[in-house]
């Protein structure tokens, strides 16, 4: 990471944390690892292999991530739930859906938050996509759910939450936000959110294996446990044999077991994003997107995540210049962490100018 071309400062410490071996553009589709997670899977993968990991010793660790990741989305510890896939907590939420209720999403959302409430059409729920631009206007006194992404993945498209919350307020409508494509960059306020979503293997720098749930107490009581299982016990280890059932009080009866070294890893990484400041890394982010747009000549958009049609030929040059983005809907996505620059932007553009 070479300060000379940066857009904005970040700690110069990053430096020794990330070894990508050409310009990573691609933190949409994943992020990278740091050095200090990494260190954490390697030992993880030891002390496994020596015989020396005890599952309980894995308890507090877990929530202690829970407590890192409410600080972040700006919630109580005791309203996230813990599991390892998106799509099952969102098909939590829809199974809370009566009979007959209406949903509103946006047209292209991605389908771990569509699916499981389309899933639910044979029981009488109704879906229904509408641009992402017109979706507040569209809510109304029977739309039971809005589901939408905080940022769009094909696209970057930030959502407009202010206009969103406040819709859904006046029509006493539930929110839904899948915050995957923003959480670590995106300054985000869950605590004024009915139910939040999120994978971590993104701009979290996770590793794949992880999500998070978060609840506001009212909507919180709507929901029932999406695979009720011993982790989820009031007391863990006490609830692995026979009833009657004993889950845990709040949102912690929604947890699902952890897969372990996805939780190793993603301490370390949420205490680096906390280190540098979710505005830090929103500031640094928005400005190299910001860079290539107004270098292929569009508006500002203030988004980590850049699409833009390319021409036939243009992929295969930009991967050849040794420039990894992703293929999306048709078009080319860029997206910008923490472990980019500007130099990696220009790089992109003049594989794009060939």
């Amino acid at each position: 990471m070479d300060d000379s071309h940066s857009t904005t400062r970040v700690p110069l410490a990053l430096r020794d944390e990330f070894s990508p071996q050409a310009a990573y553009l691609d933190t949409a589709t994943h992020g990278l690892l740091p050095r200090r997670s990494r260190r954490a899977l390697e030992e993880h993968a030891r002390d496994l292999a020596e015989g020396r990991f005890h599952p309980a010793d894995a308890d507090p660790l877990v929530d202690r991530v829970r407590a890192a990741y409410a600080r972040l989305v700006g919630v109580s510890a005791d309203d996230v739930a813990v599991g390892t896939h998106v799509a099952q907590f969102v098909g939590a939420v829809a199974a809370s859906l009566p009979p007959g209720a209406h949903v509103l999403t946006a047209t292209g959302e991605f389908t771990s938050l569509t699916f499981p409430l389309m899933a639910r059409q044979e029981h009488g729920v109704r879906v229904r996509e509408v641009p992402l631009a017109d979706l507040a206007g569209e809510v109304g006194l029977a739309t039971s759910l809005v589901a939408v992404s905080a940022v769009q993945s094909a696209t970057g498209q930030v959502a407009p939450l202010e206009d969103l919350r406040a819709a859904c307020a006046e029509h006493g409508t539930r929110l839904l936000v899948d915050t995957t494509q923003a959480a670590g960059w995106l300054p985000l306020d869950a605590s004024r959110v009915d139910y939040t979503v999120c994978s971590t293997f993104k701009w979290l720098l996770g590793t794949r294996g992880a999500a998070l749930l978060t609840a506001a107490p009212g909507a919180l009581a709507a929901l029932r446990p999406p695979a009720a299982n011993w982790y989820a016990g009031e007391d863990r280890w006490s609830s692995l044999y026979g009833g009657p059932l004993r889950l845990a009080e709040g949102a912690r009866r929604l947890d699902l077991p952890p897969v372990w070294s996805a939780w190793i890893t993603l301490e370390r990484s949420l205490a680096l994003l906390e280190e540098v400041g979710t505005a830090a890394v929103h500031a640094h982010n928005t400005a190299l997107g910001d860079r290539l747009r107004r270098a292929l000549d569009l508006e500002p958009a203030g988004s980590a995540i850049v699409s833009v049609p390319v021409p036939e030929g243009a992929l295969e040059r930009v991967a050849a210049a040794g420039v990894r983005t992703a293929a999306r809907d048709g078009r080319l996505r860029a997206a910008f962490h923490l472990y980019n620059d500007a130099s990696d932007v220009d790089r992109l553009v003049g594989a794009l100018r060939g």
